[in-house]
């Protein structure tokens, strides 16, 4: 009996799932849960059509295994098992019931053997003795002076955050969202984003919404909460409201070796958060918005409004945002990185810094604290940003930094793909992948795909600081369009091995040089269903990995030597594309002549070795 309910009710093992919808991915339902005890009038097949249909009994027991409800005849004492029951749970009748002989058994509607279940409980002490009447007991109590309250569901799930609002109504009956919403409103204002103009007729007009966001700190605890009015650019025209939208963001590589430059040369490192960065923008096109739900102006209700600068939301916001810092930057005596258009260099004869800009998030690193702090009050003066003080936390890394070096962790965020698969109790293993196994196309379709979608479009992400992960994770991005039952079991193979090392960090370390240096592997026909080779590489500035990769050639290659090659020529445009002009900056800047460049590759090709000058790479 008590297992069936516990089945009926959620459980915290399995996230607040029941056991019934894990069993038979469908809701349970509770309208045949009734009082044990209650008067009750199970159906009875007579052989007679004059003989009762019905008899009045004590419910008992639910059904099991496809049979009825299990009920106690009061005056045969049979038990009677039937699936058609009415309940009249106003009365309780059991109490009066006293046992003489051992109950008969009698099965209706059903072929199965009785239990003696019902035969324990009247065989009890408990049971033969007399019931005891409530109103001969000398104490008062407030069922007999007919005080009766109403019993209240209490939820006892408590925490301090406050829950996301699901409109601007809901919010604003909330102090917390209440205020964060002002305060993006009046900021809005005071930025001068937008004008209230009358409707031009037959013109675009966007809407607007509310998006509620809660801002967590890198131990998890709560920072803020953020109230953010975004446009609706889904109802944007192109050639019409607007034009280009493309923007760049800086590449993983790269914030890996400014951040050992950093940690190598002992400079400080500030990160930097642009307030409203979006709304620093300025618009070539003509945009009309709605007003913002809830903050629409009492005396112009039907003014639209004739948007100045960019806001959250617009195709072109991002363009516009990066384009406005750039100019800015470039004012200040930054130049662009000639690989990377959203690293920003600056030098002088006194000092050195970078800047690299992801959206509104920005580290900023110098040789000397003076020019540091020259920098960012330069920013500070022409965009609303906060200093966040030395590098801790940005993109989702925390970054802890020692006597040893810089330490990057993605534990949070592991954490979070790990709670959406329902694997954070799983078995860690230690390895991501079997050795020598090979992902074909066949097995059985995956039962839900979405599932396995969600979580390998995850886990790219996750290989920002995890190059352990990178080959396997891209073994299983190759099957989101059809995953089959062997590449879900690959997928919670990676997972219960990052479950296993959670704490593992990405160590930059403190590289007395900058040699670059680069290795290369392939092997050839390792994909079993189109034949093609998979190479991969990983970069070293001295100590430190920087980039690295693992991924299918696009050709079948015809022998073993030419997917070596391949792989190599994929290693040489990634070190020459943008790392050796980065070392051979550093090189510059550190006043060494030469910078050595050394890429290896397997036995089967030889050895590449080549010093390049540094002034003439």
């Amino acid at each position: 009996m008590a297992a069936h309910l516990l089945n009926l009710l959620p459980s915290t093992a399995i996230n607040l799932d029941t056991p019934h919808y894990r069993l038979y991915q469908k809701h349970p339902s509770y309208s045949h849960l009734q009082i044990f005890g209650c008067l009750c009038y199970p159906h009875l097949t007579t052989p007679h059509k004059l003989s009762p249909r019905s008899s009045p009994c004590v419910f008992l027991r639910y059904p099991s295994l496809q049979r009825g409800f299990r009920c106690l005849d009061l005056s045969t004492k049979r038990i009677i098992i039937s699936r058609h029951v009415t309940f009249d749970e106003s009365i309780f009748p059991f109490g009066s019931v006293t046992p003489n002989d051992p109950p008969s058994y009698s099965f209706l509607d059903d072929t199965s053997e009785p239990s003696s279940l019902m035969h324990d409980i009247l065989q009890s002490p408990s049971s033969s003795a007399p019931p005891t009447s409530h109103a001969s007991h000398p104490t008062t109590t407030r069922a007999k002076s007919g005080i009766h309250k109403p019993t209240q569901r209490l939820n006892l799930h408590t925490t301090s955050v406050a829950p996301l609002p699901r409109s601007h109504l809901q919010a604003l009956q909330d102090p917390h969202w209440r205020t964060a919403m002002h305060e993006e409103y009046h900021a809005l204002l005071k930025n001068g984003t937008w004008k209230l103009v009358p409707r031009p007729p037959r013109v675009n007009v966007v809407q607007s919404i509310w998006l509620f966001r809660q801002k967590f700190n890198a131990d998890g605890s709560l920072s803020r909460y953020k109230a953010r009015l975004v446009a609706n650019g889904r109802s944007q025209q192109p050639g019409i409201d607007c034009d280009e939208t493309f923007s760049a963001v800086v590449k993983p590589a790269t914030i890996r070796i400014i951040l050992s430059l950093a940690v190598s040369q002992h400079w400080p490192i500030h990160q930097l958060d642009v307030k409203n960065a979006f709304l620093h923008g300025h618009l070539q096109e003509t945009v009309y918005m709605h007003q913002p739900p809830g903050f629409r102006d009492p005396r112009n209700p039907d003014h639209v409004c004739h948007l100045q600068r960019s806001l959250y939301g617009l195709k072109q916001a991002p363009r516009a945002w990066y384009h406005r810092f750039t100019q800015y930057a470039l004012r200040l005596g930054f130049q662009h990185s000639r690989t990377d258009t959203s690293l920003f260099i600056y030098h002088s004869d006194n000092a050195t810094a970078y800047l690299l800009l992801y959206v509104d998030d920005i580290i900023l690193t110098a040789s000397s604290s003076d020019c540091l702090w020259q920098i960012i009050t330069l920013l500070g003066r022409e965009f609303a940003m906060t200093d966040l003080g030395s590098l801790n936390f940005f993109l989702g890394i925390s970054a802890s930094r020692s006597l040893h070096g810089l330490f990057l962790s993605q534990q949070q965020y592991a954490t979070k793909i790990l709670d959406h698969a329902s694997m954070l109790n799983c078995k860690p293993t230690r390895t991501p992948v079997e050795t020598g196994h090979k992902f074909g196309v066949d097995g059985t379709p995956v039962h839900d795909p979405s599932l396995y979608r969600s979580l390998v479009a995850a886990l790219p992400y996750l290989t920002f600081t995890r190059p352990d992960i990178a080959f396997t994770v891209q073994q299983v991005c190759l099957y989101m369009h059809d995953p089959r039952e062997q590449h879900l079991q690959a997928l919670k193979r990676i997972l219960r091995y990052i479950r296993g090392t959670l704490a593992h960090r990405l160590q930059i370390h403190v590289s007395p040089s900058m040699n670059l240096t680069a290795y290369s592997d392939a092997d050839w026909g390792g994909c079993p269903a189109s034949r093609r080779s998979t190479s991969g590489y990983c970069v070293f500035l001295g100590d430190n990995i920087v980039s690295w990769s693992s991924k299918r050639q696009g050709v079948v290659c015809r022998s073993s030597a030419e997917a070596e090659y391949r792989g190599v020529a994929n290693t040489i445009a990634e070190t020459s594309g943008f790392v050796i002009y980065y070392a051979s900056f550093i090189v510059r800047q550190l006043k060494q002549r030469s910078c050595t460049v050394i890429i290896s590759v397997p036995y089967t090709c030889p050895p590449i070795r080549s010093s390049t000058s540094a002034p003439n790479t």
